[in-house]
């Protein structure tokens, strides 16, 4: 495996997850199997933005593609990586299903988003504080202060709040408590961050030149249902060639021929940024 430095306590990841509602395996892969991942991730994000429907708009200057994995070269070893298997059994029980692989992409000129959660909360977490899916970020590349990076307010992933509009966004009025509660994240290439999608959070201004690819892997319990919001795929040659271990989290439909996504999870609110 390419990892590059010990993995953390599981223990203390579930910890993380369950209190702050994010956790990090800082150097998982060597920066090389990173620049590898942008190089896939430029691909996709070139071929998408030339057809219809191929990068859903996340704010101004920021995209969201969702892809096949077969678009990316180090897919196998991302879900079969100890920590990342590990943490989704610790979480998400044995079970789990991977439903997303995808990627975030603010360009210069990406303006602050408002404060958002990725859907509405679950009835598993609003009644049995039980955490249902996770996402996995990778940046493609060092994260700098400019670029606009990642912010998030830790613990929010219980906020179960009426006057959220579509579930999703809290109301202008909380914002203070956000922008009290926000860490900024500085990943580097190479790290692994996973993170409860119900953690309040959004991507800031980037002020830089340069695009901040981010990839997104999603993981759900079994009868989460964020898988019916996903269009990835295999083809059947491909299925063939994976790990068992990997087949039997893999849930999307096996086909002859790949074709390309038409992305359907768009988040409204996200549109026009923070206006």
């Amino acid at each position: 495996m390419p990892e590059t430095a010990p993995a953390p306590r599981l223990d203390a990841a579930v910890h993380d997850l369950y209190t702050a509602g994010i956790t990090a395996h800082r150097g998982a892969f060597t920066p090389q199997w990173a620049d590898r991942m942008r190089e896939d991730i430029d691909t996709a994000f070139t071929e998408a933005r030339g057809r219809e429907g191929g990068a859903v708009g996340r704010g101004p200057h920021r995209y969201y593609v969702e892809i096949h994995p077969e678009q990316l070269r180090g897919f196998v070893e991302l879900v079969d990586h100890p920590w990342v298997r590990g943490v989704c059994e610790a979480v998400l029980g044995p079970d789990y299903r991977i439903v997303e692989l995808g990627f975030d992409v603010p360009l210069a000129g990406a303006v602050n988003q408002p404060w958002h959660r990725d859907f509405p909360l679950p009835d598993a977490t609003r009644d049995e504080r039980r955490l249902t899916s996770l996402a996995f970020n990778l940046t493609a590349v060092d994260t700098r202060e400019d670029m606009g990076p990642f912010e998030i307010a830790p613990g929010t992933q219980w906020d179960d709040d009426p006057a959220f509009g579509h579930g999703m966004f809290p109301p202008r009025d909380s914002y203070p408590r956000y922008d009290a509660l926000a860490e900024r994240k500085y990943p580097q290439r190479g790290d692994i961050s996973a993170r409860s999608a119900l953690t309040i959070h959004r991507g800031t201004a980037n002020r830089s030149p340069d695009a901040r690819p981010v990839l997104v892997l999603g993981v759900d319990a079994p009868g989460a249902g964020n898988d019916d919001r996903h269009d990835m795929a295999v083809t059947r040659a491909y299925w063939s060639s994976l790990p068992g271990r990997v087949r039997a989290h893999l849930h999307c439909p096996v086909v002859e021929e790949l074709t390309p996504i038409v992305q359907k999870h768009t988040i409204e609110g996200l549109v026009m940024g923070d206006a």
